[in-house]
């Protein structure tokens, strides 16, 4: 390149595009274009995106439809057992109060009893115990200071169909048995709230099988757990048989009405005579309860039946006549209970009738017994309590009446014509299912014909327990 040229070019003044002014107007139009090419672009990616967001929710509601029905499932299952056992759980705590109703007089309706253990939605299992220190004077049934299993029994609950119910009962041991065999206690199907076909709730329920015999209200607490003595009243009428029981509630009234064996063998029936119990119960109010009961055993076989199947006394009711003269024998019993309630504690009070005969033509064996018990528990504090029980019996013309003395020389030996029973105990309650307790009882009587009935009184120790 020539000097010249060079000069020409030097002489020009070449200006850069960006460096030349845009005009007014296109300079506002700019940011609304970038705007517009970040919005395309957004859109692309959104576009993009959307199919597989509307995909992610799709499952995702899916998922959540399937959770909320295991949910409502496992929620409805989780009601019908918390129902059944929140149904147990109150049966326990009326029976240590006030019953509820009137029929409840099994294990699986009190209970407390069968609240927890081995369990799943239809079956429930668990048990009780009470391992026990006695010792009596010589003539009681416990001279020999002795540590022994008290009771020992196994539960089974089972739901069968709808408001159907199995219960079963195992006695491994109890204080009665005087031999080392298991002993079958209730078992029974429970046919709840029958009454609702016809819309009353409650009304009407029905139990068929081996059941308690629901008379009075001390047999409701009188396993070890629910006892707050050791000791029972003198009286201490319980039993189980078999049969049929009806029971209901209807506002503040309980009722039930058993009609069953009424001997003791376990496989048959000496007499085609059947035993008839009936009780009535009523709760002004939460701090009282009352029944009436009233109980006949049927006619009983001295041979076949031997023995009534309800507990008297701390023993059976048996024939008085001569073996070879008396054939059949019966009672009839009447009995009304009172019971107060408060929050640490109870006063609860019976008093009844017994009156006997059988068919002797030689003698008259008419008897007519008559018995009270009162119990008083307060408790110190939430786990400390006081309890004390006085209880009497009299029979003027004499009647088998065991007490705390020896069983066989009790019941088959001379009469009584009167015992009383002052018992002095303490315990603690670790918790609902677990409690230690100590007792002194006093024990005096009179045979008939004027003997003393002495050294029988009782001191005992026992720690409860329930799974």
């Amino acid at each position: 390149m020539t000097w010249r040229n060079r000069t020409v070019l030097d002489s020009v003044r070449v200006r850069s595009p960006m460096s030349t002014p845009l005009p007014r107007a296109r300079r506002r139009a700019l940011p609304f274009a970038l705007m517009f090419c970040l919005c395309a672009m957004a859109n692309g990616v959104i576009a993009a995106d959307t199919n597989d967001l509307a995909t992610q929710l799709r499952q995702l509601q899916e998922q959540n439809r399937v959770l909320q029905e295991q949910l409502r499932q496992e929620s409805e299952a989780v009601k019908r057992l918390s129902e059944r056992l929140n149904s147990l759980e109150r049966g326990r705590e009326n029976a240590q109060a006030a019953p509820t109703d009137a029929g409840t007089s099994d294990r699986s309706t009190q209970p407390g009893l069968l609240t927890r253990g081995l369990s799943s939605e239809n079956v429930v299992l668990s048990g009780e115990g009470g391992l026990a220190f006695f010792h009596q004077g010589s003539q009681g049934q416990f001279p020999n200071a002795e540590f022994r299993v008290d009771e020992a029994k196994l539960f089974l609950d089972a739901k069968v169909w709808k408001d159907v119910y199995f219960f079963a009962e195992v006695n491994l041991i109890t204080r009665e048995q005087d031999e080392e065999y298991l002993e079958l206690g209730e078992l029974y199907v429970d046919f709840e709230n029958v009454s609702r076909l016809w819309g009353q709730d409650r009304l009407l329920n029905v139990r068929a099988g081996r059941i308690d015999i629901p008379f009075g209200e001390e047999y409701l607490a009188r396993d070890a757990i629910d006892n707050p003595l050791i000791s029972h009243s003198l009286s201490d009428l319980w039993g189980v048989d078999e049969g049929v029981e009806l029971y209901g509630r209807w506002q503040r009234l309980q009722y039930v009405l058993a009609v069953q064996n009424g001997g003791h063998p376990l496989l048959r029936d000496g007499d085609a005579d059947k035993a008839v119990v009936g009780k009535i119960g009523y709760d002004p109010g939460k701090w009282l309860h009352l029944s009436a009961s009233a109980m006949r055993t049927g006619n009983l076989d001295v041979q076949k039946d031997q023995f009534s199947e309800v507990w008297f006394g701390g023993g059976f009711i048996r024939q008085l006549g001569a073996a070879a003269t008396t054939t059949k024998f019966h009672a009839e019993l009447l009995e009304g209970d009172a019971q107060f309630l408060w929050p640490r504690g109870h006063l609860k009070s019976a008093g009844g009738w017994l009156r006997f005969d059988d068919n002797d033509p030689t003698t008259d064996h008419r008897r007519h017994v008559h018995y009270y018990y009162i119990e008083a528990v307060q408790g110190v504090n939430e786990k400390f309590y006081g309890a004390v029980r006085w209880s009497q019996v009299f029979a003027p013309d004499g009647f088998p009446l065991v007490g705390a003395g020896d069983f066989g020389r009790r019941l088959f030996g001379n009469l009584t014509e009167g015992l009383w029973r002052l018992s002095l105990g303490a315990g603690y309650r670790w918790s609902r299912d677990l409690v230690f307790k100590v007792e002194y009882s006093l024990n005096r009587g009179q045979e008939l014909g004027g003997k003393p009935r002495d050294h029988e009184d009782l001191v005992a120790a026992e720690v409860a327990v329930r799974f």
